[in-house]
Formats: structure tokens, C-alpha cells, sequence
């Protein structure tokens, strides 16, 4: 797989990369990052052909924004596709509680998905990126929220796309009972499913990805590394934020290994893995360096051979009824 190959965003005209980046470690994600290390970081994503681009107001509290529109807002805005987020407005505060956030901003997030907030949220996304256009919005973790989203925040989505403001409506969750019940409901072009599509968690597999499929709704996969455990399988490796428990590090040790066996890296295996389901259009991963970023790349663009994947159903680390890449 090519990871800069451009494909059609489901139903729409929106075109991604198969391969995007996620810009929430650039806002500080538990460590400083700062404004000339985010910089280097999505001018090397873009060097390298990238051209899907990913964040949300929540990431650094605006930081994510800023950092990436002080690079992208330079570039030739038809070359690119850049999504961000709504359910959540930006308001004044010190940051306590915010702990994943690394680097103060000044703003603290709370939660709205009314129509106005959405109208709000959408002008001071624009105003923070310094871009005319975003390509396309996604309701941000719904999941407390989803009347007040489809009654309020979805319209108002669905009335910028028909005006021509925004080129797709997603919605974005890191569970797929509760999207796959949404897209029953909306119109909706696409949906980010993070870390419920990954080789040790395929809780989408059964609810959310035929049904994208068969409504032709383009799905993004993030979450890929499950936080870092199918990064480099250890104990204590986190999993969805937080360490893993004994079960999960040792499944996943055993993909690690049967990986080994072919000379293949698990990041690879597990970068490449949701791009078998053919609901799936692109898979987001996040940098925080430009290293990263050459990384995410190689891995996603390795050559691996189908024995691997037959040898993990084998092996009962893999459903069989899983399509693989």
C-alpha cells in the first residue's frame, strides 16, 4: 500500500491520503512539545507526501490548531485535506485538569453540542488555523451527548456542508455501538473510529464497519497502537491511556511474535491491518517528531507477506472471519 495515494472520501469530493496525520501529540499530548518542534513535524509529514491532516480544538487546548495552521495556512490549500472537531468550545482557564495536555494555552474545554456552539466552534477553529475552509467537521465524542448532538449540533453541521462551508460531516468515537446507531440516524460522509479497529480490539468489526459499508460511509481508523501497547508490547505499556493489564500484554507479545517470524515489525502489522476491511478508507496516526512521522510511514508502506496474517488466525490471535490486507 501507498501511503500518500489519494482516495475518494467516501460519497463525497473530499479526497485523503491513505495514510493521515494526527496532530493531538503536537498540542502537547503529556509532554511539551513546542510551537518549532510541531513545525518541523507537519513540514516533514508534508515533505513526505501527506495530505491528511487531523485535530480538534480539545488537542492542546487550541495549541493543536494554531501549530498546524502556522504550516498548512502556507501551503496550496487545494493540495490538501484538513478535518477538525466540534462538540467542544474553547473558553478561559488555567488548565488544571486537563492532564493529558502538556503546554497551558490559556483555554480549557467544555462541552456543547448546540447549534450555536457548533457555529461558534466552527469560526474559531478557522480563526485559529488561519484557513478558509475545513474540509471536514466531526462530532467529537458524543457519547454523553448524542441527543443534543443529533438534535442540535448534526443540522448545523448538515447546513454548513449544503452550503458549501465544509466538503463532509463525520463523527468521531473510541466505541462503535453508539457511532453505528449515529450514522443509522444522519447523513453522515464518514466516521473516525479510534482503537476499536486494531489487532487486538475488532469490537467494530461486527456493528459499525457493514453498515458503513453498505451506506457507502467512508471509515478513518485511529488509535491504531491502541496508545502504545502495539507499538512495543511490555508490561506496563499503556493501552487506551492507561496501563495494560497482564492479558493484554501478553496477546499482545504473541502477534509480536508470529510478526518476528516474517520480518515484519508489529507497528507495521498493526499500521496496515484495519486497510483489509473495505469500509476503510484511511488510517490516522499521530507524530510528535519528524522521525515519527518517517516512521508511521515505512511502517504503513512495509511489505508483508499474507502468510502472516493466515499464521495469526492460526494461531487464534485473529478471528477468521477478520478481512485482512
Amino acid at each position: 500500500m501507498q501511503a500518500t495515494q489519494l482516495v475518494p472520501l467516501g460519497r463525497t469530493d473530499v479526497r485523503v491520503t491513505r495514510l493521515g496525520l494526527g496532530l493531538a501529540p503536537i498540542g502537547g499530548m503529556f509532554s511539551r512539545v513546542g510551537d518549532e518542534a510541531a513545525r518541523v513535524t507537519v513540514e516533514a509529514a508534508w515533505r513526505l507526501g501527506l495530505r491528511y491532516f487531523d485535530t480538534a480544538p480539545l488537542y492542546g487546548c487550541g495549541l493543536s490548531e494554531r501549530r498546524a495552521g502556522a504550516v498548512l495556512a502556507n501551503r496550496p490549500r487545494a493540495e490538501f485535506t484538513l478535518s477538525t472537531k466540534v462538540g467542544r468550545l474553547l473558553v478561559p482557564g488555567d488548565g488544571r485538569g486537563q492532564d493529558f495536555w502538556a503546554e497551558p494555552s490559556g483555554l480549557v474545554p467544555v462541552f456543547d453540542f448546540s447549534a450555536a456552539g457548533v457555529l461558534r466552534s466552527h469560526a474559531e477553529s478557522l480563526e485559529r488555523l488561519g484557513l478558509d475552509r475545513i474540509d471536514i467537521a466531526y462530532l467529537h465524542d458524543p457519547d454523553d451527548h448524542v441527543d443534543e448532538a443529533m438534535r442540535g449540533a448534526y443540522p448545523a453541521l448538515a447546513r454548513l456542508r449544503a452550503a458549501g462551508e465544509i466538503g463532509a460531516v463525520g463523527v468521531g468515537m473510541n466505541q462503535a455501538p453508539t457511532l453505528a446507531d449515529l450514522v443509522r440516524a444522519g447523513d453522515f460522509d464518514c466516521v473516525m473510529l479510534a482503537g476499536r479497529y486494531t489487532l487486538l480490539d475488532q469490537s467494530g468489526l461486527d456493528t459499525l464497519l457493514p453498515v458503513c459499508r453498505d451506506r457507502g460511509i467512508a471509515v478513518v481508523v485511529a488509535g491504531v497502537y491502541n496508545s502504545g501497547l502495539l507499538a512495543d508490547p511490555r508490561p506496563g505499556a499503556p493501552y487506551d491511556y492507561a496501563p495494560a493489564g497482564r492479558e493484554l500484554v501478553e496477546r499482545a507479545t504473541a502477534i509480536r511474535a508470529v510478526c518476528d517470524r516474517h520480518g515484519v515489525p508489529l507497528r507495521a502489522a498493526a499500521i496496515q491491518f484495519p486497510l483489509g476491511h473495505p469500509a476503510v478508507t484511511s488510517v490516522v496516526v499521530g507524530a510528535r517528531d519528524p522521525e515519527q512521522v518517517a516512521d508511521s510511514l515505512a511502517m504503513f508502506e512495509w511489505d508483508i507477506p499474507g502468510e502472516l496474517w493466515a499464521d495469526l488466525k492460526r494461531a487464534g490471535l485473529l478471528p477468521d472471519e477478520v478481512p485482512t490486507p
